[in-house]
């Protein structure tokens, strides 16, 4: 266990909100997203599912004081691969988004990537718990 620094359970705060937002984004709008997109509504859909358990998870961290580092360490590796994962899918010809999807693709994937790094750093200004 660790004592969450302020700045990791903020880090973790802005990753379950902007998670949230995408989250019901994809869920209930994945036929528009699908369209503007050109990407497969399946795939919209789905993630936005995901991404609700997702946000549950890394909101219910932020809210703690004390976290278990291999929580906050999978949220990490969860967002590096995340990253890496959607740069992927564009270059693995599985889909053909229009030059919008393209965009919000390499958005979310940088900003994803943007979430691993500060929620590293915050780990590392976290102080250890020690328990009895």
């Amino acid at each position: 266990m660790i004592d969450a620094s302020t700045f990791l359970r903020r880090a973790l705060l802005a990753d379950a909100i902007f998670s949230g937002v995408a989250a019901a984004g994809f869920t209930f709008g994945a036929s528009a997203f699908a369209s503007l997109f050109n990407l497969p509504e399946a795939l919209l859909r789905e993630t936005g599912l995901f991404l609700i358990a997702y946000t549950a998870l890394v909101g219910w961290l932020a809210s703690r004081a004390s976290i278990a580092r291999s929580l906050v360490l999978l949220v990490v590796v969860g967002n590096a691969a995340w990253t890496v994962g959607s740069i992927a899918l564009l270059f693995s010809g599985a889909v053909s988004p229009n030059l919008a999807g393209e965009l919000m693709v390499v958005a979310q994937a940088i900003a994803t990537g943007v979430f691993a790094e500060l929620q590293y750093v915050g780990l590392r200004k976290s102080g250890h718990v020690v328990t009895a």
